[in-house]
């Protein structure tokens, strides 16, 4: 490994000096933990005491070259990062070159066809995900307005011992993209702007299983589209999946779809969003036998919104279920303008947001397993089911009262299928909840700034006893002194809890100094346990007590 570190530095360094006139960019980042035993929110002290996540970016080009390679270290990895995790070494490495007409990289890369439904090789460190593919990927570009993709290689399955380990299985992809209004000249000045699409991914993995007759090459292909008039917008994807046996679907013989739209209308003042997802057996995994989010060759995006407070985006996360769920969203934003009777001297901004996920309707097949087709059920795209999984109800105002102070009131129902989601071993069925936020910013000075968050969730009684960990408060102040310090203090207090041993204080305390592209933060107190998600992926974070110091840099 070290002889592999060595070359490749080498290669960039060398190029650095024979190449005097490209240019080096990339970032870094570094989070250290130390950690205390706290018996009464669970958190352990690993032997270590200390952990630390650290990685560093560079990129290289020089006119039609380019070069690249990521330096990652987990001595060891914080809690909560997955075990795959461990070592240090070359995370990820390539070279490339790209002109007008062709872009060719070997090594490592990410890639995307469409909005993910069929590929998507992405890196989302806070999750601690990362599916890059290892291998060559081609980009086309044969005329004006057409982009032709190739992709080939192994995912990365996990870090260990500072080297990449890969899945078992190839990954293989296609994808071509056509803007018509840059094809043909007649489209050129129209008012409609559309853009269609198609993808072809398999993946390859040797049958091992004495017992089944597994596929080894199992494929997923389909089309998009995306269409732009005036003050409208819509886009839609349609993706099928071949016959995939796998410890996901308990080696079913069935196909899978997955298919997403959205259609969008906007004006001054004015926004909305329609969204619809239909899923259904959709994990497509290089390695069959994989579970959790390891090796995902595809992306299914959850239809609701990203909230950020702590109490709405922490205790119920929603997880996108790839083996099968339909699912819609409504978003609208309005904005009453200034010096208007509701907009006042400043304007007032109203926002709601539904969403809302089911399980689909699926016809069992009377003679499965005795069947020879393997095929377990059938099921109807955007048909559903009477059985909830998530719905998510949420509105807000925004308003500015003067040129100091501003403020923000918002209200979520959220409701929760504890059986699907698993997000707690204390609740029964479905979780149902009301959670307020009051958000106010107040500007001291010219650089001093004021802002406080108070929130209140408020968990629904099942049969007339507390469900789940019952209500909990949310205390936050942050004090801002631009543009280089920030100070917040932030306590989460679970006083509904049924065991009053449990009514537990999380609190911490939090600051930075930021300087450019510089940015240090300290933090020291408790973090309960729980999962993390960005985009319907989650990690399970354990409960934890000690210091944790980050570092992050760009060049």
């Amino acid at each position: 490994m070290k002889i592999k570190l060595f070359m490749v530095a080498s290669f960039l360094l060398g190029a650095t000096f024979l190449f005097g006139q490209g240019t080096i960019s990339g970032n870094a980042e570094s989070t250290f933990q130390y950690l205390n035993e706290d018996t009464i929110i669970g958190a352990n002290q690993p032997p270590t005491k200390g952990l630390i996540n650290s990685y560093m970016n560079v990129f290289y080009t020089n006119g039609n070259f380019k070069a690249g390679m990521r330096l990652e270290s987990y001595l060891p990895r914080i809690q909560g990062y997955p075990n795959r995790f461990d070592g240090t070494g070359l995370g990820m490495r390539y070279v490339g070159y790209s002109n007008d007409f062709v872009d060719v990289t070997l090594g490592s890369f990410y890639e995307q066809f469409g909005a993910g439904l069929s590929l998507r090789a992405y890196e989302d460190r806070a999750l601690g995900y990362d599916n890059l593919l290892d291998g060559a990927r081609i980009i086309v570009k044969p005329k004006k307005g057409i982009v032709l993709k190739g992709v080939y290689g192994y995912q990365r399955l996990s870090f260990q011992q500072g080297r990449i380990v890969h899945a078992d299985g190839i990954v293989r992809g296609t994808d071509a993209d056509f803007h018509l209004n840059e094809i043909f000249k007649k489209m050129e000045n129209s008012s409609l702007d559309l853009t269609i699409g198609a993808s072809f991914v398999s993946k390859y993995q040797k049958d091992n299983n004495p017992t089944l007759n597994l596929p080894e090459n199992v494929g997923s292909y389909g089309g998009r589209m995306k269409l732009l008039y005036k003050n409208f917008y819509m886009d839609g994807e349609y993706i099928i999946k071949e016959q995939d046996p796998s410890n996901d679907n308990g080696n079913i013989y069935n196909y899978g779809h997955a298919s997403v739209f959205n259609l969008s209308y906007t004006q001054k003042g004015l926004g909305i969003l329609v969204s619809g997802k239909s899923v259904d057996n959709m994990s497509y995994r290089s390695d069959r036998t994989k579970d959790l989010q390891d090796v995902f060759i595809n992306f299914l995006p959850a239809l609701n919104k990203t909230h950020t407070y702590n109490l709405v985006a922490t205790l119920y996360p929603y997880a996108t279920q790839p083996l099968g769920e339909v699912a819609y969203q409504v978003d609208v934003m309005y904005t009453f303008l200034r010096k208007t009777k509701l907009g006042g001297k400043y304007g007032t901004t109203l926002g709601f947001n539904y969403s809302t996920t089911y399980q689909p309707k699926m016809i069992e097949n009377a003679n499965y397993p005795s069947d020879s087709t393997g095929v377990a059920y059938s099921a109807t795209p955007f048909v559903m089911s009477d059985s909830l999984y998530w719905q998510d109800i949420n509105f807000n105002i925004s308003k500015k009262f003067s040129k100091k102070f501003s403020g923000v009131l918002s209200y979520y129902n959220i409701q929760i299928n504890n059986d699907v989601a698993k997000i707690s071993n204390d609740a029964k069925g479905v979780i149902g909840s009301h959670i307020g936020v009051l958000e106010m910013t107040y500007k001291i000075a010219k650089k001093h700034t004021l802002r406080t968050e108070l929130q209140g969730l408020f968990v629904e009684k099942v049969k007339g006893e507390i469900n789940d960990k019952g209500n909990w408060f949310t205390a936050l102040v942050e004090y801002t002194i631009s543009p280089h310090y920030f100070f917040s203090f932030m306590n989460q207090y679970n006083y509904g809890n049924k065991d009053k041993a449990k009514r537990v204080n999380y609190p911490i305390i939090t600051c930075g100094y930021i300087r450019g592209a510089t940015r240090f933060t300290v933090s020291y107190g408790r973090q309960r346990a729980g999962l993390f998600c960005v985009g319907g992926v989650c990690r399970f974070v354990p409960a934890n007590n000690g210091l944790t110091l980050s570092y992050t840099q760009s060049f």
